[in-house]
């Protein structure tokens, strides 16, 4: 669950510049040249924003929007064939409105063209007066969450199918397993708890992390590779022309998971370095030191005399550092190339890491909190090694992507911290889906590019889970294809869906080796799937998710998605399109038997 930041964007730089998702194609907005000012560009945002907004009470039938709503835009996205779409946020009188947000699509000459929204239903609450206090509220959500409240706020909950006056609060210092921050949505009518959801997205659920104990099997991967190559040791500490501090520097990672790495830092004086990358945005990565903190500022920087940063083994504490370094800038690098997004949240900021975080934690997090990436150690048993590996990092950071998008949410959590629903169900399949592609990227010798997850943790079963066939994950029980039960299949065993679609669509059915890996797809309807290649895959998805998925978007909601980002850019009678709907079919997710209740 992400607590909602109502805010109206900057529309000088809310506009989404990385408009395909195909690389190589840059921005286009309206013919005005290569070159386009920041002031015509935060005017054609600003003019596409207002048109949305207009057309969004003008359709009101079709958007749900009412009296007393406000909409508060977050993205502008301006697509080459010439579609403009906005993303907006919802209050409500006020109240910052819960599964109130939807995106609405116009046409090149702002024009109404449809909506794509979470809430099928009006949002206005049956109760417009709160029965408990903000304190009574606190206090049920601090019973619930264990912890100790920070903030609260009176919200419209219209996740549900139905709209409720609640109270959210912001509960930190959980002693529940999984820690870190949640939030806490308190009737205020009632009093009763209606969602109770840690804030970080965290890699292995409760329900992995008991099965493995109850298995007895200990994650103890091979680190190190040795010294790092005399061509990496020479440009170690190497800084062009420096007359000034800070400056770039180039040093070398000795990682844990991938070898000797290339390193962009930052000299901050003659002889003295830190692992800080001045070239993106200043993504840093910083040592936790064993404490369980959500603020990036209480993390020490990693500084060094040499510019070589770890030495292979966790003996020395930069090595976790180092991976966790590359992994998060090639991770930007992957984005940045293949969409033109500039940063997680396209804002042009940094991406963050904090290694060595917690006493004994065998998990890594995105934590929104933060705004960063948390590693822990391992915890010594089920875990040996610090979850620095680099598709760990590629579907984390990705769960930030889908955080400054999307937000797909988890429909429910049970009482030990495990995640279920459709929405959230499909936001660990893009983390798995986008993270792979981070290998195929990275091209690392070290880490082969495949279509597995957590290949390198160490675990029995050789991955975590797998694209191509997600019911050979036996530990978390990953499903093949949706059936009515999907609802209530814990989100990362419910991932396997999207992601078999995806890996359909991308490589197709049957039989095949990818880089000296081995592949079998099946189909549920036993069909034969042809596959339109990886980058056309990645594409459709990346366009589905920034422009046609929204809170509450299931996977029949997500093969409509795909359909319209598949229509956009190859056209509705392309092999493109037609192979889309066959992928989905072939995991059971169709027009014919989409639910006519939807959770």
């Amino acid at each position: 669950m992400r607590r909602p930041h109502i805010r109206s964007v900057a529309v000088a730089v809310a506009v989404t510049t990385a408009a395909t998702g195909l690389a190589g194609t840059a921005f286009a907005g309206p013919s005005t040249g290569a070159e386009r000012s920041a002031a015509s560009a935060a005017t054609t945002a600003a003019a596409v924003v207002e048109a949305a907004r207009t057309a969004a009470f003008g359709h009101a039938s079709a958007t749900g929007v009412s009296q007393g709503d406000e909409l508060h835009a977050q993205d502008v996205m301006i697509d080459p064939e010439g579609a403009r779409h906005v993303r907006f946020a919802r209050t409500h009188n006020g109240l910052a409105v819960l599964g109130g947000d939807l995106v609405v699509h116009l046409s090149r000459q702002l024009a109404y063209t449809g909506v794509t929204r979470a809430a099928a239903h009006a949002v206005e609450p049956t109760a417009t007066r709160a029965k408990l206090t903000a304190g009574q509220a606190e206090a049920k959500a601090a019973e619930a969450a264990k912890g100790d409240v920070v903030a609260s706020e009176l919200v419209v909950d219209a996740r549900g199918g139905a709209s409720a006056l609640a109270y959210q609060v912001t509960v930190t210092g959980s002693s529940t397993a999984e820690g870190g921050s949640r939030t806490v949505v308190v009737d205020a009518v009632t009093g009763t708890v209606r969602s109770n959801t840690p804030d970080n997205d965290e890699f292995l659920s409760p329900k992995l992390l008991d099965a493995l104990r109850r298995k007895g099997e200990s994650a103890d991967p091979a680190t190190g590779t040795g010294a790092p190559s005399e061509s990496l040791l020479a440009g170690a500490s190497s800084v062009s022309g420096v007359t000034h501090y800070p400056a770039t520097a180039h040093g070398t990672g000795r990682t844990l998971f991938v070898g000797s790495v290339g390193l962009t830092t930052t000299q901050t004086s003659r002889g003295h370095y830190q692992l800080k990358d001045p070239t993106r945005y200043g993504t840093e990565t910083r040592d936790a030191k064993g404490r369980s903190t959500e603020k990036f500022s209480q993390g020490t920087a990693f500084t060094s005399t040499t510019d070589v940063w770890g030495n292979g083994a966790t003996t020395n504490r930069a090595s976790a550092a180092a991976d966790a370094q590359y992994g998060i800038t090639k991770t930007l690098d992957f984005y940045k190339s293949t969409f033109g997004r500039k940063g997680i949240a396209n804002n042009s900021k940094a991406a963050q890491g904090m290694v060595h975080w917690g006493n004994k934690v065998a998990n890594a997090f995105w934590d929104p909190t933060c705004n960063c990436m948390l590693y822990g150690d391992g915890d010594g048993q089920t875990f040996k090694k610090p979850l620095v590996v680099l598709d760990v990092t590629g579907h984390e950071l990705t769960h930030g992507v889908v955080d400054a998008t999307a937000k797909l949410e988890p429909t429910y959590v049970d009482s030990d911290g495990n995640q279920y629903g459709e929405p959230g169900a499909l936001n660990e399949s893009l983390a798995d889906i986008f993270g792979s592609n981070v290998e195929f990227y990275a091209n690392n010798a070290k880490d082969t590019p495949d279509y597995l997850i957590g290949e390198k943790l160490g675990l029995a079963q050789k991955f975590l889970r797998r694209l191509d066939h997600p019911s050979l994950d036996k530990l978390e029980g990953t499903i093949d294809y949706w059936s009515s039960d999907t609802y209530y299949t814990e989100v990362h065993a419910g991932s396997g869906v999207s992601s078999h679609a995806y890996y359909l669509l991308a490589e197709g059915s049957g039989k095949k080796t990818i880089n000296g890996v081995d592949y079998d797809s099946p189909t549920y309807d036993h069909s034969t799937v042809k596959g339109i290649g990886r980058a056309k895959a990645t594409a459709i998805f990346y366009r589905a998710l920034t422009r046609y998925m929204v809170s509450t978007t299931d996977f029949h909601d997500a093969r409509i998605a795909t359909l319209k980002a598949a229509k956009d850019l190859y056209g509705a009678t392309s092999t493109e399109y037609k192979t889309v709907d066959r992928a989905w079919a072939a995991v059971n997710v169709t027009a014919a038997n989409t639910p006519a209740a939807r959770h």
